[in-house]
């Protein structure tokens, strides 16, 4: 460390003070950052050394960290890959690790980065904490008028959980393997450390087993990860500190197991793959042994091509309905004196966790499989609500959260942001709360494609993300908004399709180059959240098209965000500036649905639209008027009130599956106008 300030400050000069200051654009917050005046300049000759006894990856990615700087600045570095001949300790960005770590939960991912005229340094006890510190290092890049440099700080993080994780879903639509890898560049950028791969589905089985090669011959139509490509995603997870954990999802959401091998089944039937959406009855038959020798096998294979110790079986959603129509199974659980399926699922659990066991794993699964008697020496996955997360702590499980963490429903950031595994208020002893090892973010894909996923996962995860990571005291939500902007674009940087292919898919709805109209439409409704996309008449399936105007909408809309909290500071101080900012947003809506008329003849696939574009245009009116009102310190002529309501009730009705984001908005004028 004296090495390091006599680099910096020189013998004879004083080290400066540092001063608590800003979280500049970082997410996650460190857990403490002081910063000087100081300006690390970044010049052509930029080098990174590594020293102590780092392992080999870090080398690899101080060598990406390079390259993702030069891409940024375009400098043309010299310095290529990083070897081990790389030690100078005079670098321009020194990185210091005392050991290689293991991956897995609990391993040290702390680290210090240290930054002033001269030198940047990060001294991590393991190579996961240096990979965090050349994160922050990414977000901490900045530009004046003099060019690139790194503000002075002191910076010291560690992460308040240990396990923060994302699961992707690749079965109820496919997702590639480029999805893979730039959920994972994304996961590191924003210091996430598990990636939860879902593999298995009523609708398919997306993973090669050579015991078993049924499985994915029929079970999967020719969409699956070869073992081959495991192997590589593992590698690419592994560079990046990410531990990546398979889902085998059972005894229910097997349909695709039933389809390959019938025998396994509860109920003996003709299988299909499910091309819709839900909860289905088929179930294992938990009754038999040929269905532990089956699973013995196959979880053997598996557990020695995933090397993490945790292994999820699911355990969700089983109907037990399948069950109850098997004379066999209900005579077993009359003679076992069972008076639930419940009570034969717990039985299950426990048969399967030493064949889990033998192999080295840790069983884990959704909170179904907390059950009385079920061994303790399982992890809860909390999907259903917070309770079972604190009843699993409170009865020494160990639990991680999901629940309030699904971004497949299309809830803002502020929402996800504001969910905390441990809340202040919690009923948990300290120690209690020990049990509960972070949370995980869910990317189910029922209503997402390849081109879609990543405008439903990014930036939104970014602020989950943070709350895993930081102090459970950060919770400005404006500064999140504000710092979510600019990982969004580092995000895009790192090959996230979030924003760039929103336009892809306008250009594809209008038809045309042109899609200004479309874009002022889309910048203020969102797709239906939770489930409500899939009510009413419309069943999807996984041939539907997602290519239509739900699809190209993305959650937690910008604009219309902006506009609703304008209206409301507007309505209390009558802004001038806010004001002139509110007028033209209503002018261009007001506007906007003729143009919109004319692209629907061109492009007659977003007739579903036109109700939204009407709607946005009469409310905009009605905003107009209210401002008119409040301008004139007039009152509105009777009954005007009770009629623009009528106007913003009939605005929150969907269309396209999407729904207008600035009604409340609108409403707001009215009232302060009505007064």
């Amino acid at each position: 460390m004296m090495r390091f300030f006599l680099v910096c400050f020189g013998i004879l000069l004083s080290v400066p003070s540092f001063t608590q200051d800003r979280t500049f654009d970082l997410m996650p917050v460190p857990r403490t950052i002081k910063s000087t005046a100081d300006r690390c300049r970044i010049t052509k000759s930029f080098t990174i050394g590594v020293t102590g006894n780092p392992g080999d990856r870090v080398y690899k990615e101080a060598t990406r960290a390079l390259r993702r700087l030069d891409n940024r600045m375009g400098f043309f570095f010299k310095q290529g890959n990083i070897t081990s001949k790389d030690n100078n300790t005079f670098a321009s960005l020194l990185v210091e690790v005392k050991r290689p770590a293991e991956l897995r939960l609990y391993e040290d991912e702390s680290y210090q980065l240290f930054s002033c005229a001269k030198q940047v340094k990060i001294v991590a006890n393991t190579d996961l904490g240096a990979i965090r510190g050349l994160e922050t290092l990414q977000q901490l890049l900045s530009v004046d008028d003099a060019g690139y440099y790194f503000p002075g700080v002191d910076i010291s993080d560690a992460p308040r959980f240990p396990w923060r994780g994302l699961l992707l879903d690749i079965t109820l639509h496919w997702m590639p393997m480029d999805v893979v890898k730039r959920t994972l560049d994304g996961m590191a950028a924003v210091k996430m450390n598990v990636l939860h791969l879902h593999l298995t589905e009523d609708q398919m089985f997306g993973i090669e087993s050579k015991v078993f090669p049924r499985l994915h011959e029929v079970g999967a139509e020719g969409n699956y990860y070869t073992q081959e490509d495991i192997k590589e995603v593992i590698t690419y997870a592994d560079q990046r500190g990410i531990r990546v954990v398979p889902e085998f999802d059972i005894p229910g959401h097997c349909t695709s197991w039933l389809k390959a091998y019938p025998e396994l089944a509860s109920v003996k039937r003709d299988y299909e793959l499910q091309r819709y959406f839900g909860v289905f009855d088929p179930a294992l038959d938990v009754t038999k042994d040929y269905t532990y020798e089956f699973l013995d096998k196959l979880f053997i294979e598996m557990s020695q091509l995933f090397p993490d110790e945790y292994f999820h079986i699911g355990g969700d959603e089983n109907t037990g309905k399948d069950w109850d129509r098997n004379p066999n199974i209900k005579a077993y659980m009359k003679k076992k004196g069972m008076k639930t399926y419940r009570e034969l699922e717990t039985e299950f659990i426990q048969r399967l966790l030493p064949i889990l066991q033998k192999n080295g794993k840790k069983m884990m699964g959704w909170d179904e499989i907390l059950r009385p008697g079920v061994p303790h020496d399982i992890m809860i996955q909390s999907w259903r609500g917070t309770e079972s997360l604190v009843e699993a702590a409170q009865k020494g499980y160990t639990g991680l959260l999901s629940t309030g963490y699904y971004i497949d429903l299309i809830q803002p950031a502020d929402f996800h942001y504001l969910v905390d595994p441990i809340p202040a208020n919690t009923v948990l002893t300290v120690e209690q709360q020990k049990f509960i090892v972070g949370g995980e973010v869910t990317m189910w894909t029922e209503h997402v494609t390849p081109e879609t996923v990543d405008s439903r996962i990014w930036p939104r995860t970014a602020a989950i993300a943070e709350r895993l990571w930081s102090a459970s005291t950060v919770t400005n939500v404006d500064d999140m908004y504000r710092r979510l902007d600019q990982i969004s674009l580092l995000l895009e940087g790192l090959g996230s399709t979030h924003i760039k292919n929103k336009g892809m898919l306008m250009r594809r709805l209008a038809n045309s180059y042109d899609t200004k109209t479309l874009e002022v439409l889309v910048d203020v409704i969102e797709p239906l959240k939770i489930y409500e996309r899939n009510a009413g008449d419309t069943m999807y399936t996984v041939f539907s098209p997602y290519t239509k105007i739900a699809d190209v909408a993305t959650p937690d809309q910008k604009v219309a965000r902006e506009f609703r909290k304008n209206v409301s500071i507007y309505c209390t101080t009558r802004d001038a500036l806010l004001e002139k900012n509110i007028i033209e947003h209503l002018h261009l809506w007001k506007a906007n649905h003729a143009s919109f008329l004319e692209l629907i003849k061109r492009s007659p696939v977003l007739k579903e639209a036109a109700g939204l574009s009407e709607n946005l245009s009469k409310i905009a009116n009605v905003g107009l008027q209210a401002i008119g009102y409040l301008n004139n310190h007039s009152s509105p002529p009777r009954g005007w009130k009770g009629e623009t309501l009528k106007i913003t009730k009939k605005a929150k009705e969907q269309g396209g599956r999407c729904d207008l984001q600035v009604v409340t908005a609108i409403e707001e004028l009215v009232s302060a106008a009505g007064k």
